[in-house]
């Protein structure tokens, strides 16, 4: 069903309007949440604040502010936007959080989501020593929020970010821009490993395509709105790991280690590969489906 926000916002005058509604709207609609909120009241609230540049962590009373008609026609707009067409909140405001760092996004880019944050904030330990860590490879870097956030855990570190898009890496550069990385943060045009320098890492990390056409048929259609190349891939979800998986000893250093996020393809994974000695990390905060593997290991069977 449709719900004609321009007709049921006519009368309204304040943000708590505006988030009561989409609270009510999204609980009747049955709306999936998963790019940065997990309920209505958390997404709304994005919503409506991030749209009036009012920052999430205000106090209440901003609840009650009187909006301007321009600021009410642009939440109602936004408001059907991801109530009737399923568009995320990040997308509509431009921006999404990633390590507790903002960036920029839109749909040349997937929304940033991924644990590996976890991994970057505790500097990959204990798996990596940070002291020695000097070069960083981020392959399919998307919105750059891995590569950039790897230059802040570690950095003295030159940081390679790669992607085959030239749409994706446009948007990797404004955020590299806008947190003062270009002299730390290379953007690499390239098939994974293609293009990438002839150098070695002591990290790579990677959360490349990894859904499969099955599972693609299953999502809901807030991901729709993100871009394919970016979410699905051949074989079964694998085409893209198998390639990293084939090449990456070629550029790791002695001690280093490759860091690969494989989602739901994690049973597919271990399934083709049965006798591989993955590590499959834990995470505090939720998630699953990401991997290491060191270079000795990569080398032995691969």
């Amino acid at each position: 069903m449709t719900i004609s926000f321009k007709k049921l916002t006519k009368t309204f005058t304040k943000p708590v309007d505006f988030i009561r509604l989409g609270v009510t709207s999204a609980n009747q609609e049955d709306i999936y949440y998963g790019h940065g909120t997990d309920n209505a009241w958390d997404d709304m609230l994005t919503l409506v604040f991030s749209s009036l540049a009012i920052p999430l962590d205000s106090h209440e009373s901003f609840l009650m502010a009187t909006l301007s008609e321009e600021e009410c026609a642009l939440l109602t707009d936004r408001l059907h936007a991801r109530i009737n067409k399923r568009v995320p909140v990040p997308y509509l405001t431009k921006e999404a959080y990633f390590c507790d760092l903002s960036f920029y996004v839109d749909e040349r880019v997937l929304i940033p989501r991924s644990p590996i944050s976890e991994l970057i904030q505790s500097q990959f330990a204990p798996w990596v020593d940070a002291d020695q860590v000097t070069r960083v490879l981020d392959l399919c870097t998307g919105s750059g929020c891995i590569a950039i956030a790897c230059g802040y855990a570690f950095p003295e570190a030159i940081i390679d970010a790669v992607d085959i898009s030239k749409d994706a890496l446009a948007v990797a550069q404004i955020n590299v821009e806008d947190h003062g990385q270009v002299d730390q943060t290379n953007l690499i045009e390239s098939d994974c490993f293609d293009n990438v320098p002839n150098v070695t890492y002591d990290l790579i990390v990677s959360n490349p395509p990894y859904v499969g056409a099955e599972e693609m048929k299953t999502l809901p259609d807030e991901y729709r709105h993100e871009p394919t190349l970016a979410l699905e891939t051949e074989n079964n979800g694998l085409s893209i790991v198998e390639k990293i998986l084939k090449q990456a000893h070629h550029y790791l250093n002695d001690e280093g280690v490759l860091v690969v996020e494989v989602g739901n393809s994690e049973e597919a994974l271990i399934d083709a590969y049965p006798d591989v000695p993955f590590t499959w990390l834990d995470f505090e905060a939720g998630g699953h489906g990401i991997f290491l593997l060191t270079k000795e290991q990569l080398l032995e069977w691969f």
